[in-house]
């Protein structure tokens, strides 16, 4: 059984209103009081996330010139990145919850990543 259920189209759609969480949530739950680094790193990440999904090749993106491998593999690594930061720049509280549990988000939607038929899948 197969449960990778994220398709192309489904991950074209969260892009944006995730680029737009990741941008707007700091300023509602008020980040940044371990570290200001915990309030612009979401803020940058959000809006470098909604470049990326305007560029993607996938059906919400409005010039087509990334491929998708390569936007999964940005995602990949923001999730690395969101995982890591807590701990290496000492967020706390709030700080700390947000990133791990994007961290675990970002992560959990790559992996689940369906392949498209015409797409190799790694033995």
């Amino acid at each position: 059984m197969n449960i990778r259920f994220v398709t192309k189209s489904i991950h074209a759609y969260l892009d944006y209103p995730v680029a737009l969480g990741l941008i707007a949530l700091p300023m509602a739950l008020n980040l940044g009081q371990s570290n200001p680094l915990a309030f612009w790193l979401s803020v940058v990440t959000g809006v470098a996330a909604l470049i990326l999904t305007l560029l993607t090749d996938h059906e919400t993106g409005l010039i087509r010139v990334l491929p998708y491998s390569f936007h999964l593999i940005v995602d990949f690594a923001v999730g690395v990145v969101f995982l890591a930061a807590p701990l290496v720049l000492g967020f706390k509280g709030i700080d700390l919850a947000y990133y791990i549990v994007n961290a675990i988000a970002v992560l959990t939607v790559v992996s689940l990543h369906k392949p498209d038929v015409a797409e190799p899948q790694a033995a």
